[in-house]
């Protein structure tokens, strides 16, 4: 039976997405492949981060007594977990659950794609100041669906072009939603209004974090 390294599961509201503001449970996995300079879950993204080992069976019952139909999956970084298309197919299954699983964009996603009933998919694109955009796996976007996401973080002018360049070669508008969200207390929501205005970004949606703004910033478990 496959086990995964489970780092928290709780329920909240969703602090980013389509779905912000709306009630959700996170499956918060172990262990992540990427070290993010502005990395808010650096402590579950080790190899010995503390979790607990749990089946798909028992991921999908403790969602289930939670009474909410939103599901996020999140890390760390889910697609790590062996065997993890096991999950989503037993989750898929269900019919009456949201599914969204958040990936940092170096991990194929072709063959999840290719499930019955996917998940929505956030590919967050990890731009220069993040230290890790040679890790990026653009073939990606090609598996994009109206459905998913795709979502960049940026913390400085240079990242905002970066992320502008990143949209128009790969006209992720007309594939998905694009959202650019600010690294938390680098750069001014302003700047990135005042960016988004003088190219015309149209079909961008910018989003602040509300889990950060609601709660301290460093919380868990929100």
């Amino acid at each position: 039976m496959s086990r995964y390294k489970v780092a928290e599961i709780f329920e909240s509201i969703n602090g980013e997405g389509s779905k912000a503001g709306q009630l959700a449970v996170f499956i918060r996995f172990a262990k992540c492949n990427l070290q993010c300079s502005y990395c808010d879950t650096s402590w579950a993204s080790t190899d010995t981060a503390a979790c607990r080992e749990m089946s798909a069976e028992e991921i999908y019952e403790r969602i289930k007594s939670s009474g909410i139909r939103n599901v996020t999956l999140t890390g760390g970084e889910p697609l790590l977990q062996a065997d993890i298309g096991k999950l989503l197919e037993l989750l898929a299954a269900d019919h009456t659950l949201s599914v969204e699983i958040e990936t940092n964009g170096s991990i194929s996603i072709a063959e999840f794609s290719r499930l019955e009933n996917p998940p929505a998919f956030t590919l967050d694109y990890k731009l220069p100041g993040s230290g890790m955009e040679s890790y990026m796996d653009t073939d990606n976007f090609k598996y994009l669906k109206p459905q998913d996401t795709v979502k960049f973080v940026a913390g400085s002018s240079n990242d905002l072009q970066r992320a502008r360049e990143i949209i128009t070669a790969f006209k992720l508008t007309e594939k998905c939603a694009v959202y650019l969200s600010p690294v938390f207390g680098a750069i001014d929501p302003q700047v990135m209004v005042d960016f988004m205005k003088q190219y015309k970004l149209n079909g961008v949606i910018l989003q602040l974090q509300l889990h950060k703004i609601i709660w301290d910033p460093q919380q868990r478990g929100v």
